[in-house]
Formats: structure tokens, C-alpha cells, sequence
């Protein structure tokens, strides 16, 4: 059995391929979007995707499921389970060319190969009504019990998937709780598993489907029984082990919701990716001219931007947190966008930004261009900067508001004293009701969300002062303004 687990690191997201060498077929286990890269590891392997199974809904990318059944006629293995609001509605309608998927629907306990390579389904709702674990076989091998679990976002390494997201990102009113009743329950099936499992999860450390995922790429079933709080917090009983998996769970992204809708309704089928134009300093003034354009500064040097940048342009750093900035911070993912950001990152930049829907990538320019445009008189802003130093004596000026875009618990394990808390993963359901006559004082933990959270606000009218601190140092010399 071929078996290889494809990792994205700024979503922490891991796709599987799965493959028979005898035959020569294979599965692909959640792909993202970009399907080129799996094809390319499949070609390099010997071996054909033939078939693609998802184990949930997912909400923090846009799947790849129908690309490849689009793309190469590839099988398709999706969940039957769950209510009727959460099937996949894309698989049964037609496909491009008005024929039908080959599709197959996964109930609890069916089974299904792909070559010699055996899965038998698993319903473990709880994260989504829908979600499903795969027990892999390795027939062909002369396995005849199961080596692992494909848990996607059910089970993690060192915590369980969040139960939360059905109503905190896409607004199913009430379902919190009952998701984690059902959550408890898939949790009595994987303590009745064998403990030599090994536990292959769909997402590692930096993830936003759960609050304390840890960073090793897998684990075995026993490992997690012993050693996983939430697992742990389940033997609790029931009542225990909601409270306990409800309790502290971060404010998800904007874009959650909207993937969640793409990822059942159906995805426009990418293609191939965008290809941006470089622009000239001309073409770049033109762009920041135009007021339907969105302009995105990558630098990851967040003062540059504050000392000087495009006016409206969203500061959204080419690091890990590209893709969080940007799915929380614009709203509409068909506005044109153009990219400061040099050549070398324009695809890396692209890929970033299809996973997560925002195919309207125009053009960009590298940074001496940025610099051109402004030793040409280009237009530019300023957002002033500060520290935690001065930030006292700004704080005393009637006209200023302290503004904490961490994460509520991050926030009530203590904040500045009269505080308002905005999580920048949300911060467009804030800005409305913020006051429009005061200068928000900007802080996050270490600057960097809020330097994103200060161009957002910057560009929606607000008025803005930067704070390019870490909260520790307020904390360490202002204790008893700490309020908790």
C-alpha cells in the first residue's frame, strides 16, 4: 500500500494518497482546491487517482472533490449520513457536461476498495452532522484488520473537533450543544477501538477546527485515549464533556461560512489557476484609483506599511496567516484583487488564495514597484504607531478607545481596563457598531493581528492608531489596570 499525507501548512490541513501498487489505483483523501499538486505526486508514484472520498463538509477550504470528478472523471465517496440540511447537493446534480458523478453514498459500516486497499466507514458526527472516519485495510498486503483511522475532524492529535462551527460560522441557531452531545457519543466508539490504530486527522497545529491541536502529523488511538484532554474530559460523563468542549472555543473566521455553503452546494470548478500580470507603476496608480479593486500589501515588514502604503489597501503579510487575514478580513470574494508581493510568492500567493475561494486575482506588483509609485507621487496613508510605552498617555485622550482584537478568551483572561474586544476573524460583524467618533487604539497579543485589524479599519473610515507591541509588556507594568 502506497500511502502519503500531503500537508498545507498556513490552513494545517492534510490531504491523503492512498494507493494500491499492485493495481495501480489510488485514492485521494480531502484534497484542497489546487489539484494539480496531487496529480503530479500521484504521476511520480506510479500510481492513477481514481477515486476521491471527503470524511465532512469542510469549512475552512473549498474541496477538491469535484475538480478531480470534473477533471478526470474520478469516483466519488461521499457521506450519506447526517440531516437533510447538510448533503452534498453539488453531487447530485449534473456535471459540467450535463452528465452524472459517479458518485457513491457512504452510510455506517458499508465498505468500499480502491485496488486492493479496503475502507469501512465510520459515522463520527459531532464536528458536522455528516462526518465519517475511514478504517484503512491493507488487503493487497495481507492485512486482514484495519492498520488506521482517517479521523478528518473528528478526532486530532491531543484534542477532538470543534462542535461549535455549525452555529458559531454558519448560523444554524441552536445546534451548538446538540453537536456536542453527538460529539460524546463518537467518542464512546473511538474508546471501543483497538489501541494500535494509528490516527491520520485532517488538520495539525494552527488550525482553527479545534483549540489545542498539536503539531506531531499523527498518532495511535491508544496514545490518544491516555494522553487527549478532550478524550479524557469525556469519561467525565456527558454534561462534563460539553462544557468542557464548548468552553474557550476561538471566534472562527468569516469566510467559514461561506465555505461551508460552496462545499455543499457546489464549488465553481477552478480550471487552472489564476494567472496575475505584473503591473507597471502606471497600472499600478490606475488600480489604486479604482474603488472596485482591492489591493492586498503581502510586506511582511508591518511598520513598512504603517510608515507607508496604498490608501484602502488591506495589510495581510505573506506568512502562515496569509489566508486568515484575507478569508477574514474581505468579505466578497469576487472583488478583483491585486497583490503587492514579489514575483517569487505571486503562485504560492494565488494557491493561498483559490483554497479559500478568492479566484479574482488581476495582477501585482513587487515591492520596488510600490516604491516607484511612491517616489512618483502616488497617492499614500499613514497609520500612526505606537507601543504599550506611550500607550498609557494615548489611552487618557478623551478622544481614543482601546480596541483588543484577540480572542474573547484570550480577552477575558485579562485585558485593559474597558476594553472593547473585537476578534479580527470577525471583525467585520464589529466595525459596524464601533464608535466612529474615537481613535481605536489597535493592540492584539504580539501586533500582528492587529496590524491586519488596524488596514481593515483604516480602509473602512475608522481612525486608527497602531499598537506594535506584545500585551505582555502591559500586562508586566500595568497589573493593577489589568482587569480580568
Amino acid at each position: 500500500m502506497l500511502f502519503r499525507q500531503i500537508n498545507d501548512e498556513k490552513l494545517a490541513q492534510y490531504a491523503y494518497l492512498i494507493g494500491c501498487q499492485e493495481t495501480g489505483e489510488a485514492l485521494l483523501v480531502d484534497p484542497e482546491r489546487d489539484i494539480d499538486r496531487y496529480l503530479a505526486l500521484a504521476d511520480a508514484e506510479g500510481v492513477e487517482i481514481v477515486a476521491v472520498t471527503e470524511t465532512h463538509i469542510h469549512a475552512d477550504f473549498l474541496s477538491g472533490a469535484r475538480e478531480l470528478a470534473e477533471r478526470t472523471g474520478a469516483s466519488l465517496y461521499l457521506s450519506d449520513e447526517g440531516d437533510e440540511n447538510w448533503k452534498y447537493e453539488w453531487a447530485q446534480g449534473p456535471t459540467q457536461t450535463g452528465g452524472a458523478y459517479d458518485v457513491t453514498w457512504l452510510h455506517d459500516g458499508g465498505t468500499f476498495r480502491v485496488g486492493n486497499v479496503e475502507l469501512e466507514v465510520l459515522h463520527t458526527p459531532g464536528h458536522t452532522p455528516e462526518h465519517l472516519s475511514f478504517l484503512v485495510t491493507d488487503r493487497g498486503g495481507g492485512a486482514d484488520e484495519p492498520m488506521g483511522l482517517l479521523t478528518g475532524d473528528f478526532a486530532f492529535v491531543g484534542d477532538l473537533g470543534r462542535p461549535d462551527l455549525l452555529e458559531s460560522a454558519a448560523q444554524v441557531e441552536g445546534a451548538m450543544e446538540p453537536s456536542a452531545r453527538s460529539l460524546y457519543a463518537s467518542v464512546q466508539r473511538f474508546l471501543d477501538l483497538p489501541d494500535h490504530l494509528q490516527v491520520w486527522p485532517a488538520h495539525g497545529a494552527g488550525s482553527a477546527c479545534g483549540k489545542a491541536l498539536g503539531a506531531v502529523p499523527q498518532s495511535t488511538v491508544g496514545y490518544e485515549k491516555q494522553f487527549n484532554p478532550m478524550v479524557e474530559a469525556a469519561r467525565a460523563g456527558e454534561d462534563a464533556f460539553v462544557e468542557a468542549i464548548l468552553e474557550g472555543q476561538p471566534e472562527p473566521q468569516m469566510y467559514f461560512a461561506r465555505m461551508k455553503r460552496d462545499n455543499k452546494d457546489g464549488m465553481p470548478v477552478l480550471g487552472s489557476l489564476p494567472s496575475p500580470r505584473e503591473l507597471t507603476v502606471h497600472e499600478l496608480k490606475e488600480a489604486a484609483a479604482d474603488e472596485d479593486r482591492l489591493i492586498i500589501d503581502t510586506r511582511v515588514d508591518r511598520s513598512a506599511y504603517m510608515a507607508r502604503h496604498i490608501p484602502g489597501s488591506l495589510y495581510a503579510p505573506m506568512n502562515d496567516t496569509f489566508n486568515t487575514v484575507v478569508g477574514s478580513l474581505v468579505e466578497d470574494e469576487t472583488t478583483p484583487i491585486v497583490l503587492i508581493v514579489g514575483e517569487e510568492d505571486v503562485e504560492a500567493a494565488v494557491r493561498d488564495l483559490v483554497r479559500i475561494g478568492y479566484d479574482n486575482v488581476e495582477g501585482f506588483a513587487e515591492v520596488d514597484t510600490l516604491q516607484r509609485y511612491f517616489e512618483t507621487d502616488g497617492p499614500s496613508e499613514t497609520i500612526d504607531e505606537i507601543t504599550f510605552e506611550n500607550f498609557d498617555a494615548e489611552q487618557r485622550d478623551a478622544s481614543t478607545e482601546v480596541l483588543d482584537v484577540r480572542y474573547r478568551s484570550e480577552y477575558e483572561e485579562g485585558h485593559v481596563d474597558g476594553a472593547i474586544n473585537a476578534s479580527y476573524t470577525r471583525m467585520p460583524e464589529y466595525a459596524a457598531d464601533l464608535p466612529e467618533e474615537k481613535t481605536m487604539l489597535v493592540h492584539c497579543g504580539s501586533g500582528a493581528r492587529a496590524a491586519a485589524a488596524s488596514s481593515y479599519l483604516a480602509r473602512a473610515g475608522h481612525s486608527v492608531k497602531y499598537v506594535n507591541d506584545h500585551f505582555a509588556n502591559y500586562e508586566s507594568t500595568s497589573e493593577e489596570r489589568v482587569a480580568a
